[in-house]
C-alpha cells in the first residue's frame, strides 16, 4: 500500500514537469512568433513610410520638371549691341612717351586728340519673356538701354532682329518686338497672390549659359527703397539670378510667370540669395501702356509723403506706424483741392490698408489719371474719408535752388545740437525759401539729436510739435521745456521738398 503511493506521488510530479515543460515550450514558441510578426510588420511599416518619402520626393521633382517645361521655351536670350567712343591709349595727355618723343612726333602718328579716338563695340547679353504669339517680348529697360543693335535667339536657334516698341525707366520695364508667328507665350500669375515662402523658378540666361534654371523661395514681398527704380514694389527671392538674368522669368510651381528678374544685390557681382523681381501685376500694366500708347500714364495726387517710424509716431500722438504721413500738399493739385492737409495720415486707398508712403505712391501712380479714389485718413487723432479724383502724373516734379551758407546771428539749441537763425528776406531768396517763414538751421552738431535725426545746414524748420515757428524765439519757446527721452516733431523744408522729421532728446 506504502508503496502504492510512493509510486502515485512518483508519477503526478513526472507529469506535472512534463505538462510544465510543454507549457514553457509552447509559450516560448507564441512568443517568438509573436516577435517574428512585430518584427515584420515593423519593417513593412518603415518600408512603407520610406516608399511615401520617396514618392513626395518625386512628386515634389515633378512639379520642378513641370514648371520649368511650361516656361522654358518662352523665355528667351537678348543680345545688345552698342558703338562706343574711347580714348586711344596712345597720345593721353599723362602719356610719358610723349615727353621722350615730343609732341609732333605723336600728332604725326596718333593724329589729334579727336583723332585718337577709337570705335568699339559693347555687347551686353539679357533675358526676356515671350508675351505674344507674334512677337511681343517683356524684359528689363536697362537690358536695352542705348542699344544700337537688338537680336533675339529662339529655340529652334534662329535669330530675329528686334525692335524698341517702348521703355520706361522708372520701373525699369520695357517691350521689344520681333517679326515671327507662332511663338511660344508664357502664362502670366497674379503677383498679387504671392505668400513669403512659397516655391519659385528662375529662368534665364546666366554668364551666356542659356536657358538655365534655378530654383528657390519668396523671401519677401513689397520691398522699396532698394535704389534701383523710382516705382518699386520688388518680390525678394533666394533664387539664383547672376548677370544675364535681367529680364528674365520668375515663376512659380504651375509654370506662370510672377515677376521679371531685376538685379541683385552683392558685395562682389556674384549671387548670395538676394535678388529682386519687378512683380508681374506691375510689369503687366507698364507692358498693355507701352504696347497701345507708346508711354506710361500714372496717376497724380499731388503730395509729398514719408514714412512713419516709432519716434515720429510718438511725437505725433499716432497709436503705429503702418500709414504714410502727409509732409507737404502741393498747391492746387488733387490732394489739395480735395482738403488733404499737411500732418494728416494717409491709412488706406479704396479700402486696401498701406503700410507706408512708396505703397501709396505706386497704387496712385498704377490707379491712373482721372480715376476717382478714397483716401482713409487720420486727423488729429479722428479718421475722415476723403475722395480724390486723381490727374496725370507731371513729367518732371523734381527742383529747387542751391543752397549756401547762411548768414551769421544765430542761436544755439543744446539739447537737440543744433543752430538756428530766424529766415530773413535775403536768406531766404539765397536758399530759394521767397514766400516761406521758419528758421534756418545753421549748423549740425556731429552726433546730435539733429544730426541723427537726418537735419542739414540750410534746412528749414516751419513748425515745432505742430506750432508754426517764425523766429528763434519761436522756436526757443517750444524746445525750452524739453527733457531728456521726449520726442518732438519738427516740420522741416530741405530745398524743394518737405518732411517731418522725429527727434529725441538724450
Amino acid at each position: 500500500m506504502v508503496n502504492a503511493r510512493k509510486k502515485l506521488v512518483f508519477w503526478t510530479v513526472v507529469l506535472a514537469f512534463v505538462f510544465t515543460g510543454i507549457y514553457v515550450l509552447a509559450s516560448s514558441r507564441n512568443s517568438t512568433s509573436k516577435f517574428l510578426i512585430q518584427e515584420k510588420s515593423k519593417t513593412s511599416i518603415e518600408s512603407a513610410a520610406d516608399l511615401q518619402v520617396h514618392e513626395l520626393m518625386q512628386q515634389i521633382s515633378g512639379a520642378f520638371e513641370t514648371a520649368s517645361a511650361r516656361v522654358s521655351s518662352s523665355v528667351v536670350p537678348i543680345f545688345a549691341k552698342q558703338v562706343v567712343q574711347v580714348q586711344s591709349p596712345f597720345g593721353m595727355p599723362d602719356d610719358p612717351f610723349k615727353d621722350f618723343f615730343g609732341e609732333d612726333f605723336f600728332k604725326r602718328f596718333f593724329g589729334t586728340p579727336q583723332e585718337q579716338e577709337e570705335r568699339r563695340t559693347v555687347r551686353s547679353l539679357g533675358s526676356g519673356v515671350i508675351v505674344t504669339k507674334d512677337g511681343y517680348i517683356l524684359t528689363n529697360n536697362h537690358v536695352v538701354d542705348k542699344a544700337q543693335k537688338l537680336s533675339v535667339v529662339i529655340g529652334d536657334k534662329k535669330t530675329y532682329q528686334a525692335k524698341v516698341v517702348g521703355t520706361d525707366p522708372p520701373t525699369d520695364v520695357a517691350v521689344i518686338k520681333i517679326d515671327a508667328h507662332n511663338l511660344p507665350v508664357a502664362s502670366l500669375g497674379d503677383s498679387d497672390r504671392l505668400k513669403v515662402g512659397q516655391w519659385v523658378i528662375a529662368v534665364g540666361n546666366p554668364f551666356q549659359l542659356m536657358h538655365t534654371v534655378t530654383a528657390g523661395i519668396i523671401s519677401a514681398k513689397g520691398r522699396s527703397s532698394v535704389g534701383l527704380a523710382d516705382y518699386e514694389d520688388f518680390i525678394q527671392t533666394d533664387a539664383s539670378i547672376n548677370p544675364g538674368n535681367s529680364g528674365g522669368a520668375l515663376a512659380d510651381l504651375e509654370g506662370r510667370v510672377i515677376g521679371v528678374n531685376t538685379a541683385i544685390t552683392s558685395p562682389s557681382g556674384g549671387n548670395i540669395g538676394i535678388g529682386f523681381a519687378i512683380p508681374i501685376n506691375m510689369a503687366k500694366q507698364v507692358m498693355n501702356d507701352l504696347i497701345s500708347k507708346g508711354k506710361v500714364v500714372r496717376g497724380y495726387v499731388g503730395l509729398l509723403l514719408q514714412d512713419i517710424d516709432e519716434n515720429l509716431a510718438k511725437a505725433l500722438g499716432l497709436k503705429g506706424t503702418e500709414g504714410a504721413l502727409v509732409a507737404d500738399v502741393v498747391q492746387d493739385g488733387p490732394a489739395d483741392h480735395a482738403g488733404i492737409k499737411r500732418g494728416d495720415v494717409i491709412t488706406a486707398v479704396d479700402g486696401k490698408k498701406i503700410e507706408n508712403g512708396t505703397e501709396l505712391k505706386n497704387m496712385v501712380a498704377m490707379a491712373g489719371p482721372k480715376k476717382q479714389v478714397e483716401f482713409d485718413l487720420l486727423r488729429n487723432g479722428h479718421e475722415l474719408k476723403v475722395r480724390v479724383t486723381l490727374a496725370e502724373r507731371p513729367k518732371d516734379l523734381k527742383g529747387g535752388q542751391e543752397q549756401q551758407e547762411p548768414q551769421p546771428e544765430e542761436l544755439s539749441s543744446r539739447k537737440l545740437g543744433l543752430s538756428i537763425q530766424t529766415l530773413t528776406p535775403d536768406i531766404a531768396q539765397q536758399l530759394g525759401y521767397q514766400d516761406d517763414h521758419g528758421v534756418v538751421v545753421a549748423d549740425v552738431q556731429p552726433g546730435s539729436p539733429a544730426d541723427d535725426a537726418g537735419l542739414q545746414r540750410g534746412d528749414l524748420i516751419k513748425e515745432v510739435n505742430r506750432k508754426e515757428v517764425r523766429s528763434t524765439r519761436d522756436f526757443e519757446r517750444e524746445v525750452k521745456s524739453l527733457k531728456s527721452g521726449d520726442v518732438v516733431a519738427m516740420l522741416v523744408r530741405q530745398g524743394p521738398d518737405t518732411f517731418f522729421s522725429a527727434i529725441k532728446i538724450q
